[in-house]
């Protein structure tokens, strides 16, 4: 079991866990794809389940371009502090550069759900604080793991809680 101060779970015994992922600069999708393919290479960690990638607006900051963002199920060995070290390195690796807040990015990656651990801490919250509010996260999680319950709520009845804003993230492919 995983403790609340982030401890590694055991090889045996990887962790599931849900991350999106989000660009706007550049070849949006080819960003993803380059992201997904990369954790994937990781021997800690395995990408079982891909969405397709998404059209959304932007959030946060709405005077920028619009996004492709995904979603994916992965296991890992990775404890949760050590995973977000990784994708935020993998990040940089890939060309984000810092910005401002929900500023225009190459790519963004988040971990949403660590196999149903519950953290606050400065560098990292899970479940993601935010997901539930996030058509652009739900959509595509719904997509991949609908039945899966975040907060007391399905992964699907949450996407269709956000109604006209759900249905404005619209698949590329």
């Amino acid at each position: 079991m995983i403790d609340f101060a982030g401890n590694a779970p055991k090889p045996e015994s990887p962790a599931q866990v849900a991350l999106s992922f989000g660009s706007n600069l550049g070849d949006k999708g080819a960003n993803i794809r380059n992201a997904v393919a990369r954790l994937d290479a990781d021997p800690r960690i395995k990408i079982v389940a891909l969405s397709r990638l998404y059209r959304t607006a932007p959030w946060g900051k709405t005077d920028q371009d619009w996004f492709v963002n995904a979603c994916a199920l992965a296991t890992t060995t990775l404890a949760p502090r050590a995973l977000l070290a990784h994708v935020k390195a993998l990040e940089v690796e890939i060309g984000r550069t810092p910005g401002e807040r929900w500023g225009p990015r190459v790519i963004d990656i988040d971990i949403l759900i660590y196999d149903g651990v519950a953290l606050t801490a400065d560098d990292l919250k899970l479940p993601h604080p935010e997901m539930l509010n996030r058509a652009f996260v739900l959509v595509p999680l719904a997509e991949i793991a609908p039945d899966r319950i975040v907060a007391g709520l399905r992964i699907d009845e949450a996407a269709r809680r956000l109604g006209a804003a759900a249905a404005e993230v619209t698949p590329l492919e």
